[in-house]
């Protein structure tokens, strides 16, 4: 009787679990694109302590993924919710904060080209 709904709900969490995976990414891989400097112009923590925060946010998230193929930790736990809180701060916050510090490009007096 509750087979297919557990498979349909498990195969959701995985959903899930994989899309805070990528943001957990995104928000590493930006940050890890964005000068040091950026982050104490913007007024925000500082680069190391972002890349320290989402460095564990991508373990977490990582782990709660494939945990749904048989290795994972158990069930997305406090620990997954908290990496994709700080994901999710690192994206609305400090990364338009950052962004307009970022340095180099192709800028002309007009504006990127």
């Amino acid at each position: 009787m509750f087979g297919p709904v557990n498979s349909v709900l498990s195969l959701v969490f995985w959903l899930l679990s994989i899309a805070a995976f990528l943001l957990s990414v995104w928000a590493l891989v930006h940050a890890i694109r964005i000068p040091s400097r950026a982050f104490q112009a913007a007024g925000k923590q500082t680069k190391q302590l972002w890349l320290i925060i989402l460095g564990f946010a991508t373990l977490f998230t990582f782990a709660a993924a494939v945990n749904y193929l048989g290795m994972g930790m158990g069930l997305p736990n406090i620990f997954t919710i908290a990496a994709v809180i700080a994901a999710g701060i690192y994206l609305a916050d400090v990364k338009p904060a950052v962004t307009e510090y970022r340095g180099g490009g192709n800028a002309g007096p007009y504006g990127p080209w």
